[in-house]
């Protein structure tokens, strides 16, 4: 019996995605290097420093994604370099930017570019950040000046990266720049950053008409603990409908959901061209009344759930199909713009990639329209709380002497690209204990 190749579209994308300040290094200008610098904000005292030394040595590592058979990659610009002071823009930082761009293409590899991923310039900080509905015209401006800059070589963006996940971190739980524990301040800050998503989507059209722009949600499955229970299925649907679906609602249907808001925002409406997906893990919720703080619930994993590095969350692949099928009403092309796991010796990221793409592949064969997968990450990084004891990349970085490792598993992700499939030989090679499950006999 011929076994069977998971094959994948032609054009489909295969790339990885990184983000400005976990990357570049000394990125001193904005929030994160001020909150690194408080005590108890990274795990072990960690500070990005260099990080991964990007600003000076990026395309050292596009050579090893281009040789690892990469045709995409997802990556932010940092906003403090690109105008240190209100008003003021750095031409030599758009300049390194579009060097890096052209260094993409020049490869092969085509670039989506993010214009916020977490950071913010400490000038915008000081007027609030985005408390502040200033920031919105502020953003919109930014993005014009680096669409302008770098639309040669890029009509593929990313406005925001995960909304949800800088209100609630930053503003509700707390442990992410500026350690805020207001519900009121995270929401206003969640309205604002989908307004200067929207602001951005429609200065990015102007300028550049064939762009395509969405923006990366961060979504996390929320299953309720006794699926019996109406109590834990409540709990559970609250959950997913802050986190998961209000944002979404309101530049698709110019609705806010509560808690972000209530009432209609027509102009937020029809401002995706397509969707992106980060998905990482999912949660098992249980209703708690104790608890109104995390609108009475408790999350946890189950006794006999698979588990990451460093707690992270559980290794639960049927996730990416869930959301999949989920995005797919929207009727929007989807790039999975963020997936992956923290693991620092390797052991699970390649059965990982092979049951996650394997979701994927199943997806597309229901017809829904997934144009691209970006794996997160290139290399090793900065994971900004956890600081670098959570390694997520394909290659191995040692932040102290930026010596490159090559893991098996960027093996694995290279014949996947090449094959622009997972076949047989893959499975076998790499992965030979999933071969019952993806290639029964």
């Amino acid at each position: 019996m011929t076994r069977a190749t998971f094959h994948f579209p032609p054009d489909f994308k295969w790339g990885t995605a990184t983000a400005a300040h976990q990357v570049e290094g000394n990125n001193t200008n904005n929030d994160w290097w001020a909150w690194e610098q408080g005590e108890g904000h990274i795990k072990g005292g960690q500070r990005s420093a260099l990080a991964c030394n990007w600003w000076e040595r990026a395309e050292e590592d596009f050579d090893r994604a281009a040789e690892l058979g990469q045709n995409a990659h997802r990556l932010s610009v940092e906003w403090s370099r690109i105008e240190p002071r209100e008003g003021y823009f750095d031409d030599a930082a758009l300049e390194r930017y579009r060097t890096m761009l052209r260094g993409l293409r020049e490869r092969g590899i085509e670039p989506m570019v993010t214009l916020h991923h977490f950071t913010n310039p400490m000038w915008l900080v000081e007027m609030g950040g985005w408390e502040n509905p200033r920031a919105i015209p502020l953003f919109e401006r930014y993005v014009a000046r680096v669409v302008e800059a770098l639309g040669e070589f890029c009509d593929l963006w990313c406005t925001v990266n995960e909304p949800n996940v800088v209100a609630t971190l930053g503003y509700i739980v707390g442990i992410f720049p500026p350690g805020r524990q207001d519900s009121a301040a995270g929401m206003r800050v969640g309205r604002n950053l989908m307004r200067g998503h929207a602001a951005a989507y429609r200065r990015i059209h102007a300028l550049q008409p064939q762009a395509r722009v969405g923006f990366a949600h961060n979504m996390r499955i929320f299953d309720p603990a006794r699926p019996r229970s109406l109590l834990d299925r409540w709990a559970a649907a609250l959950q997913d409908r802050m986190f998961n679906e209000s944002f979404l609602a309101a530049v698709t249907r110019g609705r806010w959901l509560w808690p972000l808001g209530f009432g209609l925002v027509w102009k937020l409406r029809h401002t995706l061209d397509w969707v992106g997906l980060n998905y990482y893990t999912r949660d098992v919720v249980a209703f708690d009344r104790r608890a109104p703080e995390a609108l009475f619930s408790r999350r946890f994993h189950l006794p006999d759930a698979e588990l990451l590095d460093g707690g992270y969350g559980e290794f639960y692949p049927a996730g990416m199909s869930r959301f999949l099928n989920r995005l797919s009403r929207l009727r929007l092309p989807i790039y999975i713009t963020e997936n992956g796991i923290p693991d620092a010796d390797d052991d699970q990221r390649p059965r990982h990639i092979v049951t996650h793409l394997h979701q994927v592949w199943r997806a597309i064969q229901g017809c829904r329209l997934v144009m691209g997968y970006y794996h997160w990450t290139l290399v090793d990084n900065f994971e900004w709380a956890e600081g670098w004891n959570l390694r997520f990349g394909l290659i191995e970085v040692d932040p102290q002497t930026q010596k490159r490792t090559v893991r098996r598993s960027a093996l694995l992700y290279r014949d996947i690209c090449r094959a622009n499939g997972i076949t047989p030989e893959i499975i076998d090679e790499y992965t030979p204990e999933l071969r019952p499950l993806l290639l029964p006999e």
